[in-house]
């Protein structure tokens, strides 16, 4: 393939073997590859359509990817994760460049009828945006490579009736290290997370004393990730390692305090107080009430204000 050929274009990748051949990769297996990027060809900026999982070891200064990171915890390396169906534009858009690093490609059919297949929607960080990939330690990147080791010295033994099975098993312990280092990254950027926490508590704040709960109804986790430029599960998984609770049970949390103080209000029926708070149903809000505080709305302000 010519430099010229792979220069500008958007590509699609619905098979393993398609993706082996744009990196000048052999094909050892149909449906998993271990990818050296070091043999691919030279080229610029494209933008590729993904129908396979993809993790990156993205090594630094090797091709920015937008909404790349602009800040590096570690200098060892990141890992990027791609699920199918997700498009990735890589910055590159005039100058050619090499790319390094080596990657885990593998097709959704791969996984199917193993305990992988069970799991693999707990492995959150799939459906991060890249600005959150996985900054990684030289440990944590011989780690990596260990993995990769493995899975590469199984499909060197050939095709088999075992293989899928200790090939996926093998991905299946490497995602679970991933698990590990994400819980390591949210520890080491305390300090930066503690300024998306304030701001979330700031913009909870905001939003409840506002006419939009009237307007637009109860607040989502993803509302307050996109303000804060993040992904929906990156967001949730820091909230949720860093105070125990999950955005969900935040946003509650604040609808409940707010809602016992309306109640001592009774110049405002329940119904008025649950619309005021973004219910489009009474009933729910009663429900979340009840199940919240052990009363229902009514016998809660029954109990306190007489």
């Amino acid at each position: 393939m010519k430099e010229k050929d792979i220069m500008e274009q958007a590509y699609t990748f619905d098979t393993v073997a398609q993706y082996n051949a744009f990196n000048n990769q052999e094909t050892m297996h149909p449906m998993v590859s271990i990818v050296d990027f070091s043999k691919a060809h030279k080229r610029t900026g494209s933008r590729m359509t993904f129908g396979l999982y993809c993790i990156f070891l993205k090594e630094v200064h090797c091709g920015d990817l937008k909404y790349g990171c602009n800040n590096y915890d570690y200098e060892a390396g990141t890992l990027v994760f791609i699920s199918p169906g997700q498009v990735i534009d890589v910055a590159n858009k005039t100058d050619l460049y090499q790319p390094m690093g080596h990657g885990l490609v593998f097709h959704p059919d791969l996984i199917k009828g193993t305990s992988l297949a069970k799991s693999m929607g707990e492995y959150s960080f799939f459906n991060y945006n890249t600005n959150e990939a996985l900054h990684l330690s030289e440990r944590e990147r011989k780690i990596v490579f260990d993995c990769f080791g493995k899975i590469e010295d199984e499909l060197q033994h050939g095709v088999d009736k075992h293989s899928r099975k200790l090939i996926a098993s093998n991905i299946e312990l490497f995602l679970n290290y991933c698990e590990r280092f994400y819980d390591r990254q949210f520890i080491t950027r305390e300090n930066a997370n503690k300024g998306i926490l304030e701001k979330f508590e700031e913009l909870l704040n905001g939003y409840f004393t506002s006419a939009e709960p009237q307007e637009y109804g109860i607040p989502t986790v993803a509302y307050f990730a996109d303000k804060l430029n993040l992904s929906a599960n990156y967001f949730g998984d820091l909230i949720k390692k860093d105070t125990g609770k999950t955005a969900q049970e935040h946003i509650q949390n604040k609808l409940i305090d707010l809602a016992k103080e309306k109640i001592f209000d009774t110049s405002k029926t329940i119904n008025e107080i649950a619309f005021e708070l973004g219910f489009k149903y009474p009933q729910h809000f009663s429900r979340l009430f009840k199940n919240r505080v052990g009363h229902t709305p009514n016998e809660y302000r029954n109990v306190n204000l007489n």
